[in-house]
């Protein structure tokens, strides 16, 4: 056998030390929530994780909509249709992500959107989305059919931008109840949704027979009973309710029943002007015209909603809609949208097109069935990163410059 040389194995070792130096090898993680939230680069893999972590019966309440899902489908797709045109040669090595929103600075236009029944995606439920937007510097929105209450929000995040949103009920002394625990709360601001005259249907929902409360089916019941540990939490922590409505008489069936009012007019509006001292917004407009409307009424702003495609099918969405609605209400009335955010482009095309910020529930829901708090700190995290790259390369450095000559659809 012939001899190898000096020179030989020290060429050998020297290859071995620069393939080492080639190969990283990723650290094990034993706690598997943080696994695979790790391997989240999108919302759409949180969504992804959702579904295999979560009942089928509670993911497609998140991932469901109304009718034939129409809306819901046109809202994603029309941010899917928005082009960029950057701008060239301009320095972007730290973009100010940051705008001021209803006179509060916020650390990028996103609010944490309004979800009702949280705790059943996932039992840390609001107090752990209000969290991470308090330690991220934006705002939350608790929805009157959270499953927190508004005393609930300000214990876990003290120092939040914290909203309330508003169902307007049939109840008069509830309405004020309702108002009035916010205010005690120290919520800053009132968003009252409009767009819910009577409640939509929502086929997935009834297929799988997830009324509020539940009545499940045997095919859902034992759908659920492949995720025990989902079930161990629920049964570990106190019982999902609707935490500010306790006091609405009847069942929890009843509630549901009545918790939307189809006589909703102009004089509700008026109303709650009158005993909300902060900032209020009106959601569920899509028309220039009652944008217009609610603002002479004493809005100070609107939300420019489908409810997500929740509520009635076939709208338009809300992105083809948002460029008329702003010519509406001028350039001093905060114009806000939600439907169909899924990316830090959507934010990007949305503020470019004449929002001041968007909504998103569904996007931070994924993250929270991924993973609890951590998950939607993953889920605010992802939108942030492409949001900030997204500035960068439109040749950017801070949210103010964005305009219209940035997007087309």
């Amino acid at each position: 056998m012939p001899s190898v040389t000096r020179a030989e194995r020290t060429g050998r070792l020297s290859g071995v030390r620069q393939v080492r130096e080639l190969v990283r090898f990723r650290s094990f993680v034993l706690d598997p929530v943080e696994r695979r939230l790790a391997r989240a680069l999108t919302i759409e893999d949180l969504r992804r994780i959702g579904r295999r972590t979560t009942p089928r019966a509670v993911f497609e309440y998140v991932d469901g909509a109304a009718d034939r899902e129409r809306t819901a489908a046109r809202n994603v797709a029309a941010f899917e249709s928005a082009v960029f045109v950057p701008e060239a040669l301009n320095p972007v090595r730290d973009p100010d992500l940051s705008t001021t929103l209803l006179g509060r600075k916020i650390a990028l236009p996103l609010v944490f959107g309004p979800t009702g029944y949280t705790r059943m995606m996932h039992h840390e439920g609001e107090v752990a989305v209000a969290r991470v937007a308090a330690r991220n510097g934006i705002p939350y929105a608790l929805s009157t059919v959270g499953s927190s209450t508004a005393e609930d929000v300000r214990r876990a995040a003290p120092d939040g931008d914290n909203w309330f949103q508003l169902y307007m009920t049939n109840d008069k002394p509830l309405n004020r109840k309702l108002v009035d625990s916010a205010l005690n709360a120290g919520f800053g601001t009132m968003v009252l949704t409009i767009d819910t005259a009577v409640a939509g249907r929502r086929l997935k929902d009834v297929r799988n027979g997830l009324t509020i409360p539940p009545t499940l089916s045997l095919r859902t019941f034992l759908d659920m009973s492949r995720f025990p540990y989902w079930w161990f939490k629920k049964l570990m922590t106190e019982p999902i309710r609707f935490a500010s409505l306790e006091d609405f008489p009847g069942s929890s069936a009843d509630v549901a029943q009545r918790m939307f009012d189809p006589s909703l007019s102009e004089e509700d509006l008026v109303w709650l002007r009158e005993a909300w001292p902060g900032k209020l917004l009106v959601k569920g407009i899509l028309r220039p015209g009652d944008a217009k409307r609610v603002i002479g009424l004493g809005a100070d702003g609107v939300v420019v909603s489908n409810h997500g495609g929740r509520q009635l099918d076939r709208t338009p969405s809300t992105l083809e809609v948002l460029a008329s609605i702003r010519a509406a209400v001028g350039d001093d009335v905060p114009v806000l949208l939600d439907g169909g955010v899924r990316h830090g482009q959507d934010i990007a095309a949305a503020v470019a097109l004449g929002a001041d910020a968007v909504l998103s529930g569904r996007a931070y829901l994924y993250g929270l069935m991924a993973g609890g708090e951590r998950g939607v700190s993953r889920a605010l995290q992802i939108l942030r990163e492409q949001y900030q790259r997204t500035l960068q390369l439109l040749g950017l450095d801070a949210t103010a410059k964005l305009s219209g000559a940035h997007v087309h659809l």
